[in-house]
C-alpha cells in the first residue's frame, strides 16, 4: 500500500511539473509571438513599450528566451539640443532596422522604446535618473537595476556603431554593418544636375570675360581661412557624429558643459575653441610672411614680431593645456642638453 501511494504521489508530482513546464513554455511562446507581431507592425522594428507589456515580459520565468534593448525617451526633452534625444532615437531605430534586415527570422533580441510620460513606473523600476539612457536586459535578469547593462555616456558619441558594439559584446549576436540611408536622394541629385546644366552657359560666358567670383582674390583668401579652420577644429567629426555644441551637466541640470573631460567624446565647443586658437596662429604667420616684411620701419617690425610671438605662444599653450586636461597625457617641452 505504501509503495502504491508513493508511486501515485510521484506520478502526480511528475504530471504537475510537466503541466507547469508546458504552461511556462506556452506562455513564453505566446509572449514571443506577440512581440514578433508588434515588431512586424513597426517600420523600424522598434516596439513601443508600456508598463503592462513590461510586466508581462517580467512575469516570464528566467531565463527568458530573448534579450531586449530599451531606449528611454522623454518627448518634453526633445527641444534640448545638448541631450540629442531625437538623433539618438533615430540611431537606435537604425540599429533595429539593420538587425531586422540582416536577421529577419531572429527572435532572440527585441528593441523597445519607452516614453517617460506614459510609463513612469517602468522608469522607476530601472532607476532612470537622467537621459539619454539605453539599457540591455539579459534573459536571466531579475532585478532591473542590478542585473541589466547600461550603455556608458561616453559611447553615445559613436551613435549606432556603439549600440551595435554593446549588443555584439554582451549578447554574442551580430548586428551587421549599419545600413545608413544615403545623404542625398536620387531626386535631389537629378535636381542639382538640372540646375547645373541650366546655369553652365551663363557661367561660361562670365568665365570668358574673367568676371566670376573665381577671379576675386578675397574669395580665395576667405575660402583658404575657412578650409584651415574647418580642418583644425574637428568640424567634420562634429558633422559626422552629430555632436552637440554643449551638453547638460548630469550633476547640476541647470549648468551647461562646454568641455568634456575624457578622450572618448568631443563637444562642438571644444573643437571650435581649438580651431579658433590655431586659426589665430595661422593668420599671424601669414601676416608676418606677407605683410610685416614689407614694413620699412624696423622698430614697428620688432614690436609687431614680439606681439606675434607672444600671442602665438599663448594660443599654443592653451591648446596643450586643454589636451593635457582632456586626455590626462602630459606634453612637455624638449630642451637640448647644451641649453641646461
Amino acid at each position: 500500500m505504501a509503495i502504491s501511494l508513493t508511486s501515485c504521489v510521484a506520478v502526480f508530482l511528475l504530471l504537475l511539473l510537466r503541466l507547469l513546464t508546458s504552461h511556462a513554455l506556452s506562455s513564453s511562446d505566446s509572449v514571443v509571438s506577440d512581440l514578433s507581431a508588434l515588431q512586424s507592425q513597426s517600420s523600424t522594428g522598434v516596439i513601443h513599450l508600456t508598463d503592462p507589456l513590461l510586466r508581462r515580459i517580467l512575469a516570464l520565468p528566467t531565463p527568458r528566451p530573448f534579450h531586449f534593448l530599451i531606449f528611454f525617451d522623454a518627448k518634453q526633452l526633445h527641444s534640448k539640443p545638448e541631450l540629442s534625444l531625437p538623433t539618438l532615437k533615430n540611431e537606435f531605430s537604425l540599429v533595429s532596422s539593420t538587425f531586422q534586415s540582416n536577421k529577419p527570422n531572429q527572435k532572440s533580441l527585441f528593441f523597445f522604446e519607452i516614453e517617460f510620460g506614459e510609463s513612469q513606473v517602468s522608469f522607476a523600476q530601472f532607476g532612470i535618473k537622467s537621459l539619454p539612457h539605453i539599457r540591455l536586459v539579459p534573459p536571466s535578469a531579475a532585478d532591473l537595476k542590478a542585473d541589466t547593462i547600461q550603455m556608458e555616456a561616453s559611447d553615445f558619441s559613436r551613435l549606432a556603431e556603439s549600440m551595435a558594439e554593446l549588443i555584439e559584446s554582451r549578447t554574442k549576436l551580430s548586428v551587421g554593418p549599419i545600413n545608413r540611408p544615403p545623404v542625398v536622394s536620387k531626386k535631389q541629385i537629378f535636381l542639382a544636375v538640372a540646375v547645373v546644366l541650366i546655369w553652365t552657359p551663363f557661367f561660361l560666358k562670365k568665365l570668358i570675360v574673367r568676371n566670376t567670383f573665381l577671379h576675386d582674390k578675397n574669395i580665395w583668401m576667405a575660402g583658404a581661412i575657412f578650409v584651415y579652420f574647418f580642418s583644425v577644429s574637428g568640424a567634420m567629426f562634429n558633422i559626422i557624429r552629430k555632436m552637440p555644441m554643449f551638453m547638460m551637466d548630469r550633476q547640476d541640470p541647470g549648468k551647461l558643459v562646454f568641455f568634456y573631460q575624457g578622450s572618448g567624446m568631443q563637444l562642438g565647443a571644444e573643437g571650435f575653441s581649438v580651431g579658433f586658437l590655431y586659426t589665430i596662429v595661422g593668420l599671424l604667420l601669414a601676416f608676418v610672411t606677407h605683410a610685416m616684411v614689407r614694413l620699412r620701419n624696423r622698430a614697428v617690425q620688432r614690436v609687431l614680431m614680439i606681439f606675434v610671438l607672444f600671442t602665438s605662444f599663448w594660443a599654443v599653450k592653451k591648446v596643450v593645456f586643454l589636451d593635457n586636461w582632456k586626455t590626462g597625457y602630459g606634453i612637455h617641452g624638449y630642451w637640448p642638453s647644451s641649453w641646461r
